[in-house]
């Protein structure tokens, strides 16, 4: 005679299959993190190796360069070389160089005789917040109006928004950010000229009125880096939402009687978002190298405009220190947005 099973027996077996996959699941990420874990470490190697050898192929002698307009003998020449490690072999310069990288120490700046790190430190809160308040701004709108013209492709708004953003996305930033100089800030015809030509702040404010003095320096930068990131980011986002239109389960979902905006947002958007997300992060590594060209046209203190003095002595220690936190960031934001994929897509990394 057998016995009727309780509740729990039942429940039991479902619950082993549930940890069972759940655990399965989670050994499959913990090996897709490790994996691009030890890729992004390679990465960071590499770019060791590359900032130190890609800038020694740059024409000039920094040493002549520093001493340049000063009466220096070739005695002098050669002490300052032996304090800046120039006169060793070039694979000792390279070992003493990825030492003292793996530790933090960045070398010393032959322009200014000061901490590589310092300086970099210093410039890195003016880059975070132009280009930071960009990368903002230009994800959200080149995200809404990307889901807009894909979900109406082939309407006027659809036509319109992909002319622009094709035209913004082949113009270079230094041009447009001159163009933006001439007619807002120096004045053309009737428009007379509204903002600052460059700087950060005019140095003769306080208070709130820095604030909206600083705020009124960011609007000609802050313009030209949405102007060109936001059409990037339609064009993808756009791109990717049309493959997903014609998915099967977008017609199951509009079958079982849900509303088009539902049916976008809940479903068409959520699985359009993977290459969109690889270059939203992509942009926010960008955050640390800032715009180099565009704020050196705005003469913007941050690390741009830092790296751009480096290249021209060249300033060895720096442009590679330089190299190494804009490289850096890139590859962090990547293995960011690696180890976000399988959290938006399960299918990934298995």
């Amino acid at each position: 005679m057998t016995t009727a099973s309780t509740p729990a027996e039942v429940v039991r077996p479902r619950e082993v299959r549930t940890a069972g996959e759940a655990s399965r699941t989670t050994v499959a990420y913990l090996r897709h993190a490790a994996g691009k874990l030890g890729g992004a470490a390679v990465s960071l190697l590499a770019v060791l190796v590359t900032s130190f050898f890609l800038f020694r192929i740059l024409p000039g002698d920094p040493v002549k360069a520093m001493t340049h307009g000063v009466p220096t003998s070739a005695e002098q020449l050669a002490t300052l070389r032996r304090q800046f490690s120039l006169d060793l072999p070039l694979w000792q310069q390279f070992t003493d160089y990825c030492a003292k990288a793996l530790t933090g120490d960045l070398g010393m700046s032959y322009q200014f005789r000061a901490p590589v790190g310092e300086l970099i430190a210093q410039k890195v809160p003016a880059t975070l917040l132009l280009t930071g308040v960009a990368v903002v701004i230009y994800s959200a709108l080149g995200l809404w109006l990307g889901t807009r013209s894909a979900w109406r492709h082939g309407s006027l708004g659809d036509r319109l928004n992909t002319g622009v953003a094709l035209t913004l996305w082949s113009v270079p930033s230094f041009w447009l950010g001159l163009l933006l100089i001439i007619v807002f800030a120096v004045g053309m015809g009737p428009i007379p000229g509204l903002f600052p030509t460059g700087g950060m702040e005019s140095g003769d404010t306080t208070g709130f009125a820095y604030v909206l003095d600083v705020a009124h320096h960011m609007v000609l930068p802050v313009l030209t880096l949405v102007a060109v990131g936001y059409a990037q980011t339609l064009l993808v986002m756009r791109s990717s939402l049309l493959d997903e239109m014609g998915g099967d389960y977008l017609t199951t979902a509009r079958a079982k009687g849900l509303r088009d905006d539902v049916v976008r947002r809940r479903h068409a958007v959520p699985n359009a978002l993977l290459p969109t997300v690889t270059m939203v992060f992509i942009n926010l590594g960008h955050v640390a190298a800032g715009s180099i060209l565009v704020e050196t046209v705005f003469s913007w203190p941050g690390l741009g405009g830092l790296f751009y003095q480096a290249l021209s002595v060249p300033d060895l220690p720096l442009v590679q220190g330089l190299f190494v936190v804009f490289a850096g960031a890139m590859i962090l934001m990547n293995l960011l947005a690696d180890l976000l994929y399988p959290l938006l897509d399960p299918r990934v990394g298995r």
